[in-house]
């Protein structure tokens, strides 16, 4: 005689509606960042080749998408920029009449009400030879003389409006330089979303054609070796303990463990970038009918949250945002 079966899970899978009530993460438009590009003299938006349905925007065709996206109910704006012209040290970073303090004043301006305007701080889109700092004459990437650059470009972002930074070039110290610069120059609301733990990965490629990088060599020497997740956790506590608001784990998808490790280890928010690479596996794919493309967006973005990131930026923020709506 077999023996009844009493305890059933499946029991709580049996229609969508009951899977949607006993869900255990939740995923809304409201924790989706959208990485955004903008470019300095484009007369219409540049497609990314390696990343489809990204573009190099306009002035105006990114005032346009932010539009968009605010009323997709997207959580918030990250914003990169690619000067017309590159140099040493990244002079357009700090310029005010620069391509990405003009654009965040124009972002602020067209939805700063509605949604959080935030730029990357770093050097890397700015400097001739891609580095995320100032060289040495050795080719060395100087720390200390970098951070002078970050707290310059962090005020230049903040008399431009941005409500949040993002110092992504892990530098030891940007956290507390930033924080410094901004509170003495009466900044003090500007809040810091630190790339806390920001990893030397094979993912970024497709991102290098998006902001046109000129990196020579590679940056393995300042960006976190993938096999460590200690130096991690310490690199997280660092930011905290600096003036961090939020930190950060990039990428994503390949790093679910560090997300999760860190969301338990700190008190403020986590974030995680779902990077370029991992967007462009999941549409190539998809292209070729490998995998179902919206289901594979949701899993990927389902994957994040239930890791422990309470914010996500993904390329997919505003078609994600339409679907949950």
């Amino acid at each position: 005689m077999t023996t009844p079966v009493r305890i059933r899970p499946r029991r709580l899978r049996g229609t969508a509606p009951l899977r949607r009530l006993v869900a255990e993460t939740r995923l809304s438009a409201a924790d989706l960042v959208l990485p955004m590009f903008v470019k300095e003299g484009a007369t219409e938006p540049v497609p990314v080749t390696s990343m489809p349905g990204v573009v190099q925007h306009t002035r105006d065709s990114l005032r346009k998408a932010a539009r968009e996206a605010v009323e997709a109910g997207v959580g918030g704006l990250m914003l990169f920029a690619i000067p017309a012209h590159k140099d040493p040290v990244g002079e357009a970073a700090t310029d005010p009449d620069g391509i990405l303090n003009v654009a965040v004043a124009d972002l602020v301006s067209e939805v700063g009400d509605a949604t959080i305007v935030m730029a990357d701080l770093c050097l890397d889109e700015f400097t001739d030879h891609g580095h995320c700092g100032v060289l040495t004459g050795d080719g060395r990437v100087d720390n200390d003389a970098t951070l002078d650059r970050y707290a310059r470009m962090a005020v230049a972002l903040a008399d431009a409006g941005t409500h949040m930074v993002g110092p992504s070039g892990m530098m030891d110290g940007q956290v507390a330089a930033i924080r410094a610069a901004l509170d003495a120059a009466g900044h003090t609301d500007v809040s810091i979303l630190a790339y806390a733990a920001k990893y030397a990965s094979a993912f970024y490629g497709p991102f290098r054609e998006a902001v046109d990088s000129s990196l020579t060599g590679d940056r393995k020497t300042y960006q976190m070796d993938p096999a460590n997740t200690v130096e991690a956790l310490r690199e997280v506590r660092l930011d905290v303990a600096e003036g961090a608001d939020i930190v950060m784990v990039k990428p994503a998808m390949a790093y679910l463990d560090i997300v999760r490790r860190a969301a338990d280890d700190v008190d403020v928010p986590v974030a995680a970038y779902q990077v370029s690479g991992e967007y462009a596996m999941v549409e190539a794919a998809a292209a070729r009918g490998w995998i179902e493309r919206e289901r594979a967006i949701t899993e990927t973005l389902t994957s994040i949250r239930r890791a422990g990131a309470s914010i996500v930026l993904t390329y997919w923020a505003v078609e994600a945002a339409r679907r949950l709506s």
